[in-house]
């Protein structure tokens, strides 16, 4: 009922008309209190950006998370939703004051030098204030808000409730998965809701980034930081959006943009841990190095990452959709599992080929790569699509990236700038160098396995004698493990063997008897074995 008013009170007749449920209360809407501001003269998608800015911050939340599926809503509501903003009214800095000294144990003034009770700035879930320890360094605490958790429970109850009528109704509820993203949505407030885990992920990507010379992640204080205190070093900055402060500072804008295109491959295919939550608003330029400018990062509540499988067929997608080979696009959604195997190849190739041929007619500046992924997206929806809760947030984060990217150099050519990134770093992650290492690593893991596995065979022979189904769901997830276990016994049986050659080949030379032939060959043999247990993926 209170959704329902607030759409009412917006003047949302198109949303209240496209539910039956709703179409009654248009009944009480002269009863309905009128909203904050003159809504006549605004567009349908700022109405609903206000709409959701009033129900409150798992809206607000909902509503960013809908602006980065373009193949679901329409462009003009999804504009609007992009820039959906927790910026709220502050609580009173005692209320604050008092938080930090019930979970930090003690009282504010042994804690801090000074703690400056007037927020520097407000959100739906939290504030921060600026503060000084006594060893002289400049810091800012960030509070969780009173009686939030409480909030955030009875939203997503309410969210989850209009999930399940989507999952029951709407027609294509299979593919859309309304109940994943409310799952998405709901997973993404635990995170923020928990700030030792936003101060270690803040950790991580500082670690990931420590020379500071691209990105500056500011540090973590830890004796000041409880699950809902966080303190880190304060940073001094501009917005990334502020255009007329980065040309007063003297920034190379273009170089910057770059720097951030690559710097956004890096942390998904490199470090496979991004900032899922790359508005201007959190991303800073640092104006005290006009020669060698770099971002600073802030606000770490959103961090995305994603299964090792799905980043490496990500990563191949963009890589054949950088190289418009499209029969390959076709093949890996396929591969991947993210379409049926039943589906034709030769068609969805060719519906591929049909999105992808006109934006290469033009400038590659002028190709938009979130533009083309969404229009991909829709595409795909018609061949049975089911979508990927998990890569969520890395369109969004790529739908910020490239508009903070544009919005700095407006010429930048985004595939000239990803290809070669995304090729460096394939290339470095899946080196022979790379996977010794990592087979080193999981052998020991292996060899611990390796006695269970006469026990697992005799069960399965044993229930097939029996009749007895095996518990796999679904007979292509069968095959695929199947396959899977054939290759990783080929390459740990080929790793193995081209290892002992390439040991005995030392041992040949080393010694220097037989001459250089007998070490050269085996060393030869053993690069040969190695090739022949190398992962082959179609």
């Amino acid at each position: 009922m209170r959704v329902a008013a607030v759409l009412l009170a917006y003047r949302l007749d198109e949303l209240v008309d496209a539910a039956h449920l709703f179409r009654p209360l248009k009944l009480v809407r002269p009863f309905v209190a009128k909203p904050r501001v003159d809504v006549g003269q605004l567009s349908r998608g700022a109405r609903l950006r206000l709409a959701l800015t009033e129900l409150g911050p798992i809206f607000v939340k909902a509503g960013q998370v809908l602006s980065t599926r373009r193949d679901l809503v329409p462009a003009d509501i999804a504009d609007e939703l992009a820039q959906l903003q927790d910026q709220v009214p502050p609580f009173p800095g005692a209320e604050a004051r008092a938080i930090v000294e019930q979970q930090l144990k003690a009282p504010i003034g042994t804690l801090y030098a000074s703690f400056d009770e007037t927020p520097l700035a407000s959100a739906s879930i939290a504030q921060v204030h600026a503060a000084t320890l006594y060893d002289g360094s400049a810091v800012v605490v960030k509070v969780l808000r009173p009686g939030i958790e409480r909030r955030i429970q009875q939203d997503v109850g309410l969210l989850r409730s209009l999930g399940e009528l989507a999952q029951r109704w709407h027609p294509n509820a299979d593919k859309i998965r309304p109940l994943d993203v409310v799952a998405e949505v709901e997973k993404m407030l635990e995170n923020e809701l928990d700030l030792q885990r936003e101060g270690a992920s803040a950790s991580l990507l500082r670690r990931n980034f420590e020379s500071g010379v691209d990105m500056y992640v500011p540090a973590v204080f830890w004796d000041h930081t409880a699950e809902r205190v966080l303190t880190l070093e304060r940073v001094h900055g501009v917005s990334c959006d502020d255009i007329a402060a980065l040309d007063a500072a003297g920034i190379d804008r273009k170089a910057l943009a770059v720097k951030g295109v690559r710097l956004f491959y890096e942390q998904v295919f490199r470090d496979n841990f991004f900032h899922a939550d790359a508005h201007p608003g959190n991303i800073w330029v640092d104006t005290a190095r006009p020669g060698e400018s770099r971002f600073i990062a802030l606000d770490f509540g959103i961090m995305g990452s994603l299964p090792e499988q799905d980043q490496y067929w990500l990563a191949q997608n963009f890589i054949a959709l950088f190289e418009r080979d499209y029969a390959r696009i076709a093949q890996l959604h396929v591969d991947a599992g993210w379409m049926p195997a039943t589906v034709r190849l030769d068609e969805l190739t060719a519906a591929v080929r049909t999105v992808c041929e006109p934006y290469f007619t033009r400038p590659l500046s002028q190709i938009s790569l979130a533009e083309l992924v969404v229009k991909l997206f829709q595409t795909a929806r018609r061949y049975e699509l089911t979508l990927q809760p998990q890569l969520i947030l890395l369109q969004k984060t790529l739908l910020n990236i490239e508009g903070v990217g544009r919005m700095l150099d407006p010429e930048i050519d985004i595939w000239a700038v990803a290809h070669p990134v995304l090729k460096r770093i394939l290339r470095e992650r899946y080196s022979p160098r790379r996977t010794l290492r990592e087979v080193r690593r999981r052998l020991p893991e292996w060899f611990h396995a390796a006695p269970q596995f006469p026990e697992l065979v005799r069960d399965a022979l044993r229930q097939a004698a029996k009749g007895e189904r095996l518990a796999v769901a679904d007979p292509r997830e069968l095959a695929q493990r199947r396959e899977e276990a054939y290759r990783s016994r080929r390459s740990l049986a080929f790793g193995l063997l081209g290892g002992s050659l390439l040991v005995g080949s030392a041992v040949l030379w080393t010694q220097g008897m037989l001459g250089t032939w007998p070490p050269t060959v085996t060393a030869a043999a053993g690069l040969l074995a190695f090739a022949a247990g190398w992962p082959r993926r179609a």
